[in-house]
């Protein structure tokens, strides 16, 4: 008599992103340890003077070795270059601030590198984001994760719920410190590796002669926010809302302080930039109370997993930029108010909404500023 065939349940294949850091290496190590079946791919994005592409590929590339794991090179550099880099150029020629994190989330991590993951048919990919899922009610969540001074959700919010309920974020009940410490207890070689900072892929990079060098200088004019000329600019590119630096004042310019009375140079607070004028190639610059906003309007709006029921009844947070504070909102189709002014909001960039819940803060999903 024959016995009854029993299997092990095949395991679960998990296409991991690996840069060569700290975290994507622990998770490497944590996703090999719950039982699933990794491979280790390395995105190669980008390769000029300064960057560290060939120094993380051999971390990766180590990591994988030493867990025995297959290991791929997925080559985006054309890719990279004409859907951020280009992004980036273009956005600031046209007097905007981009977002090329959330680009190179969106159309390479979420986009390509997703996109090859599935077409090889592995059931998940996983990166080393500081974000959380949330399974609840047949719906999948993007949440903020327990590290919330890391959260990278303002990055992750053209993810769609399809991709986020085959994605897996192994830190997100981790903080920095503890990953630190699991790579040491582990003996990986990156334990103490520095963060990459500054653009995705391309790095910690001088963004100035970054713009410099391609889109060169265009003077123009600085002008208060009355449209009297009081200084110069180098070129609208090399500046962003609320900069308070390199721009001329005139010596001899008198301008209207918030009471209406003249002031000179000599006797002014410090000037920000407040708004910019690429029809005139103008740069408008203010004082400290004139960068302070409460209304601001977004397009291109885009919901993770639904769109909010009753959303102009909801009491939302939103977040202008990744390292700013939740901020208490309303939002009216597309106008955005605020509970309270705030400085810094900068056309172009990404106004990311929140909703407070009992099981955690849920990204709802986001649009791109634009200033009314």
């Amino acid at each position: 008599m024959n016995k009854e065939s029993t299997s092990t349940p095949a395991k679960k294949r998990v296409a991991l992103g690996m840069s060569g850091g700290v975290d994507s290496s622990v998770c490497a190590h944590m996703l090999v340890e719950q039982g699933y079946d990794v491979t280790g791919v390395y995105l190669e994005c980008w390769r000029a003077p300064g960057c560290r592409s060939e120094e993380d590929r051999k971390d990766a590339l180590k990591i994988a070795l030493g867990l025995d794991i297959p290991f791929k090179v997925l080559d985006f550099k054309d890719a990279y270059r004409e859907k951020v880099v280009e992004y980036f150029f273009d956005e600031y020629e046209r007097g905007v601030t981009p977002n090329p994190d959330v680009m190179c989330n969106k159309e390479i991590k979420f986009g390509l590198f997703y996109d090859w993951a599935m077409q090889e048919n592995f059931d998940f990919v996983a990166t080393g984001h500081y974000a959380k899922t949330l399974h609840e009610n047949n719906k999948t969540y993007l949440t903020i994760p327990a590290d919330t001074h890391k959260d990278q959700t303002y990055f992750l919010y053209l993810i769609t719920e399809d991709q986020l309920s085959h994605t897996l974020f192994p830190l997100q009940d981790l903080k920095k410190t503890q990953v630190r410490e699991e790579a040491e207890k582990r003996g990986l070689h990156v334990s103490s590796k520095k963060d990459s900072v500054g653009i995705c892929f391309i790095g910690d990079i001088n963004v100035h002669e970054f713009l410099k060098e391609r889109l060169g200088e265009k003077p123009g004019p600085v002008v208060d926010s009355n449209g009297v000329v009081i200084g110069e600019h180098t070129g609208l590119w090399f500046y962003t809302i609320g900069q308070r630096s390199g721009f001329t004042i005139n010596q001899t310019s008198i301008v209207k302080n918030s009471d209406g009375n003249s002031v000179t140079k000599h006797n002014i607070p410090p000037f920000y930039v407040i708004a910019k004028n690429p029809e005139k190639n103008e740069l408008v610059v203010g004082f400290g109370s004139e960068t302070m906003k409460q209304h601001f309007e977004v397009s291109n709006l885009h919901w993770i997993t639904r769109e909010p029921t009753s959303i102009e009844s909801q009491k939302l947070l939103v977040r202008i930029r990744h390292t700013g504070d939740l901020l208490p909102c309303t939002l009216t189709e597309q106008r955005v108010s605020l509970e309270n002014t705030t400085k810094g909001i900068a056309e172009g960039q990404s106004a990311v909404f929140y909703l407070q819940t009992s099981n955690g803060v849920l990204c709802l999903g986001g649009g791109i500023i634009t200033i009314d």
